[in-house]
This record gives C-alpha cells, structure tokens and sequence, in this order.
C-alpha cells in the first residue's frame, strides 16, 4: 500500500525544515507541491490557474482545497499519484485539520498524521528571521491553527513534535521511525 505524510501545524513551524531533513535523510520522501493558484510565493508549488482549477473540479479530482493569503491551494488526485509513483513517499503540508481528514479519507494510503507545534512567539520570529512580508497574516494563521484544533478535539495524531524544543534531526528521525516501523 502506498504511504504518505500529513504535516499539519502553523506557520513556521517547521514543515519546510522537518522535509528538508526527511528528504536528505531517505531518498524515498518526496516534498508534495500542491497546486497554488494565485500570486507570492511559488517555491514549492505547483502554479496553476483557475481554469485548470476547474478541469479537476469537474473531474472530481480536487480532494482539498482551501483559500488563503489570497491564493487557492490544492491537494490533488493527479498530483498525489504522481507523487506516489514508483514507491516515493509524499510529505503533504496542510494547515487545517479538515485538510488532514480529506486527504486521509479521500486517497488510499497509509496516512501517517504528524502535528508540528511551536508557540506564537516562536511564529513571529521566524516568520520575520526568514523575511516574510506577510508575518501579521501568518500570525493571523497561527491563530486560526489553535482554534482549528480546539474545534477537533478528537483528531488523533501519530506524532506530535514541538518543534521549538526538538533538533530538526531528531524530529525527522522521529518521524523516519514511525513511518518505517510500522509499515
């Protein structure tokens, strides 16, 4: 059975960084681009537009999409089977726990849900160390983060990591761990 990565938490908390020492620590995981359609920042989208937006819409092959930052994001069943293909293991970064539940329930794979945290103020440190433009805006996400997960309660979480308190290293080899231990 195919496998991939859920990594949901605010906004810099290291979703990038726990990737970039997953992918240098095992060829086989592979960054997700999802589909962006809007402007800022493109490293590490798929760009698109509105009318390819609406080929996958139509198709029914649009599994999540969310609107943020003035842009539309997609996790997409093209773009999933090609990031699954030839036994490559996807990281999917999402930031809203209904995007978790979709993609785990709307494509088939062993779906291992990891939650990053840090605190606000880690947030904002980073979101301006890294030269965002938008920091308020990304504040604004670490906001809606917290509330998405009081409002879901229930979720259950393979792995959470507090990224503020754990090397990069040791948070990917965490989730290196789980993922091949029980697959």
């Amino acid at each position: 059975m195919d496998t991939g990565i859920l990594l949901y938490g605010p906004p810099a908390s290291g979703k990038d960084t726990v990737t970039a020492a997953l992918t240098a620590l095992d060829a086989s995981y592979a960054p997700f681009a999802r589909l962006k359609i809007g402007t800022g920042r493109t490293h590490g989208y798929r760009m698109g537009t509105r009318d390819q937006l609406a080929e996958l819409e139509e198709r029914g092959e649009v599994i999540y999409r969310n609107d943020r930052y003035d842009s539309t994001y997609v996790v997409d069943q093209p773009g999933l089977d090609m990031a699954m293909d030839g036994g490559q293991v996807p990281i999917v970064h999402l930031g809203q726990v209904e995007g978790v539940q979709r993609v785990a329930d709307g494509y088939a794979a062993r779906w291992w849900r990891v939650l990053l945290w840090c605190p606000r103020d880690v947030t904002a440190l980073r979101s301006v160390g890294r030269g965002d433009a938008d920091t308020p805006a990304r504040l604004a996400a670490w906001d809606a983060t917290e509330r998405d997960l009081d409002l879901h309660p229930g979720v259950t979480w393979d792995l959470t990591i507090h990224t503020d308190r754990v090397q990069v290293q040791d948070a990917a080899a965490e989730i290196h761990a789980l993922v091949w231990a029980r697959s």
